[in-house]
């Protein structure tokens, strides 16, 4: 492929071509950064109302971000780049515009370039920081209350300020936020400022794994992880690897939300790679939109099971507006929340309690009902709180065990579990799940388990003591990229 050169601050360079027809999901458009470039901006346009690309940009040595399926110009100075684009030096040398084929339906499908290179900045600089794990903010083992799925306006698609998300967060009863935004951590450095306003909730660094076959998040990821699967040597593998190097925890998001072109690439499709943590099985609040999903959810979670899997249930809100969407998708912040048995209220804490499945997931918000379950040489106990007049679903190896109505405030129910069968519990309330656990294990003896919990943790984690729900804390252009 050609690349272009101009000096800094001539005249724009221009660039038309067709998208290769290569079998790969994206393709590379380079061109030449002189000495003495200060700033960068690259404008695009997929000139279809049919066709969609999407977009971003890669230097000599390798990412400076993505836009995804934003239509803005991308901007890249040497102290600050427009939003998903990382600020810093600007080596010559040859440069990338990075496209991915989204959507080709009209052949022969063209794009269109235009960049300018400039000698000085026009984008005012935000306070940035490199983002430093604050520790602890609460001691002590809890259920901490949080949401895993959220989006800052470093998402292409997304609006809300960060300072939003954690005013929204605080009111909903959370604890802790992780910011997902879509391929890329330009967040992280935008955390700290926030941080400090707000010393009582946790804000967790992430990203959303964003794919043509399906998105993870990524819970505690510093470091962008390519996401160009099928290019070569980029695979989902290499992938949950690279985030599980960092010290990151994976779980598949929306698994099974199929919604063409509203949201292109939102349901997994891959193989699911060992090293993923967990599952998010609701997705949005029950009403409006969990309901569409939640139940194919928990099947397809029950199947990878089946596969030898061991996936802490989660939930997240994926709220791209700070709570202020109105579409047929609004989720605000904490509409499901995730309950984590963690040690104390830190980034490692959190994610260490994800790993050994001490998680459960109120579908719709904090005020749904509690469960605590465990289990005990071939007996499973669940306590429920908060549920009176509704109804204890047990399901024990993937299927539908026995139904226990809630004729008491708490209740305390129990379930046989033989040695290597698992089980986890539902809270029903009006005719639908309120209320969902992650598994408890079978076991013979606390010998065998010494964790002395029968737990789902993975690789031999020692789970929790009780897995528990707690009256306490629990667009793109075109299309929306969840």
């Amino acid at each position: 492929m050609i690349g272009w050169l101009a000096a800094a601050s001539a005249a724009p360079l221009v660039m038309e071509g067709e998208v290769p027809d290569d079998g790969l999901d994206h393709f590379l458009v380079p061109f030449e950064v002189p000495a003495g470039t200060k700033e960068i901006e690259v404008r695009h346009d997929d000139l279809s109302a049919a066709n969609i690309l999407d977009w971003g940009l890669l230097d000599p040595d390798g990412w400076r971000g993505w836009g995804g399926g934003n239509a803005e110009p991308a901007v890249v100075g040497e102290l600050d780049a427009s939003r998903s684009y990382v600020p810093g030096p600007l080596p010559t040398g040859t440069w990338n515009v990075l496209v991915g084929k989204a959507k080709i339906v009209e052949t022969p499908a063209r794009w269109r370039v235009e960049i300018d290179l400039r000698d000085a900045p026009t984008l005012t600089p935000r306070p940035r920081r490199p983002w430093v794990d604050p520790g602890a903010l609460r001691s002590g083992p809890a259920w901490y209350a949080g949401d895993l799925h959220v989006h800052s306006a470093e998402s292409g698609d997304a609006d809300a300020t960060l300072e939003e998300i954690a005013t929204l967060a605080e009111q909903r009863g959370l604890d802790f936020v992780v910011v997902t935004d879509h391929d890329t951590v330009t967040q992280d450095d935008l955390l700290l400022d926030v941080q400090d306003r707000h010393p009582d909730l946790l804000l967790i660094p992430g990203t959303e794994f964003t794919t043509y076959g399906g998105h993870a998040g990524a819970w505690g990821a510093t470091a962008w992880v390519d996401h160009r699967i099928g290019w070569p040597g980029v695979t989902i593998e290499g992938a949950i690897g690279a985030y599980e190097a960092q010290g990151a925890v994976v779980g598949i998001n929306h698994p099974v939300l199929d919604l063409g072109d509203t949201c292109i690439g939102c349901a997994w499709e891959h193989d699911l790679p060992d090293g993923v943590a967990a599952i998010e099985v609701g997705t949005g609040g029950w009403s409006p939109i969990g309901r569409l999903f939640t139940p194919d959810a928990l099947l397809l979670w029950e199947t990878w099971t089946d596969q030898g899997h061991r996936l802490a249930a989660v939930g997240g809100s994926d709220d791209h507006r700070a709570g202020r969407d109105d579409g047929p998708f609004a989720s605000p912040i904490g509409s499901p929340v995730t309950l984590v048995r963690a040690e104390e209220l830190s980034v490692g804490a959190i994610l260490d309690g994800i790993r050994a499945a001490r998680t459960v997931v109120r579908l719709q918000d904090i005020g749904d009902p509690m469960v605590e379950l465990a289990a005990d040489e071939g007996v499973a106990t669940a306590v429920v709180t908060g549920a009176l007049g509704g109804e204890l679903v047990w399901i024990v190896d993937g299927e539908v065990s026995s139904r226990s109505p809630v004729e008491e405030d708490p209740v305390s129910l129990t379930h046989d579990l033989s040695a290597g069968s698992r089980a986890r519990v539902e809270v029903w309330l009006d005719g639908h799940p309120a209320t969902v656990s992650s598994h408890v294990w079978g076991v013979e003896s606390a010998a065998e388990d010494p964790g002395g919990c029968g737990c789902g943790g993975r690789g031999g984690s020692a789970g929790l003591v009780l897995i528990g729900l707690t009256g306490l804390q629990a667009r793109r252009r075109r299309r929306t990229a969840r």
